[in-house]
């Protein structure tokens, strides 16, 4: 691309533009089902990406006390996804191997997980409540946005936070290549997807380029959600190998998860090296040279 000056995407009006479908999304029901849950906590996280990349040009106590207030709303949402997740996975595996289902009417966890649960009519106390605390975050950092001034943002500077963004995610890829833990391949998507949700704002300086690339960070963050969904899973039935202790049924159902996460890790890491490789520059993954923004 040649030397020339480009207007990067504005982040004031993208970020209070998350904030208001969040909100949308939550009034379309009482209870929210998994769907929204999870398109709102992807909002949120791009939010706090976008909160991220800002700073430190804006007030940092104003810029942090968003960003916790976007995680907690977050964190109060987890939990109604998960064990619906969790079933769904659950089912699916059940399907594949009855055989070994078979073997596992006695573990009562795996049993509790697999029942599905009536439908009520009310949200439940601790849904309620949550939503009322959401909506209460939501609006309060809404109404700071809007107050915010974002005029004197240096493009230049976001550039260079965009660069540390892709760092840091470089740094965890070694870690987690070299110590595929669930924790650090944990560690490694949520860092993946703030360079990616960050990224959108680059998109003027080589859009064909960054789309694509973005592309290979969904996939990838992808794979790795799968796999984390999967290390869940096992975390929730309590597993831990010992010689004799568990139903046969169960230790040949955690190898046939086990082989379906070295699946997606299998997917992931020849996409991750491409564009995390040590010793490469984010010039190169943006594929362009711009010295004028």
């Amino acid at each position: 691309m040649e030397l020339d000056y480009v207007k990067l995407k504005e982040i004031k009006p993208v970020l209070a533009g998350y904030i208001r479908e969040s909100q949308s999304l939550l009034k379309l029901s009482s209870s929210p089902d998994e769907k929204v849950v999870h398109d709102v906590r992807v909002l949120l996280k791009k939010s706090r990406a976008a909160l991220k990349l800002s700073g430190p040009q804006l007030d940092m106590e104003s810029l942090n006390r968003d960003i916790r207030s976007l995680r907690e709303a977050g964190q109060i949402m987890r939990f109604w996804r998960e064990i619906s997740v969790q079933r769904k996975i659950l089912k699916e595996l059940k399907k594949e191997y009855p055989v070994i289902f078979d073997g596992l009417y006695e573990n009562e966890k795996l049993t509790a997980l697999l029942k599905k649960t009536e439908p009520v009519p009310e949200p439940s106390e601790e849904i309620k409540t949550g939503l009322e605390k959401i909506e209460e975050l939501l609006n309060k950092t809404g109404y700071r946005i809007r107050f915010q001034s974002m005029d004197t943002i240096d493009p230049q500077q976001l550039l260079k936070k965009l660069d540390l963004t892709y760092s840091s995610v470089v740094d965890i890829y070694l870690i987690s290549r070299n110590n595929p833990k669930p924790e650090n391949l944990h560690d490694f998507r949520k860092k993946t997807k703030t360079f990616l949700y960050q990224l959108y704002f680059f998109r003027p300086l080589n859009p064909s380029v960054v789309k694509a690339l973005e592309k290979k960070l969904e996939n990838l963050t992808q794979n790795l959600g799968k796999f984390n969904d999967l290390a869940q899973l096992i975390k929730a039935l309590e597993y831990k190998y010992s010689d004799g202790a568990n139903l046969p049924a169960l230790d040949e159902l955690i190898v046939k998860i086990r082989e379906k996460q070295d699946g997606y890790l299998g997917k992931t890491w020849p996409t991750a090296y491409k564009i995390f490789c040590p010793g490469q520059k984010l010039v190169n993954v943006l594929g362009f040279k711009l010295l004028v923004i």
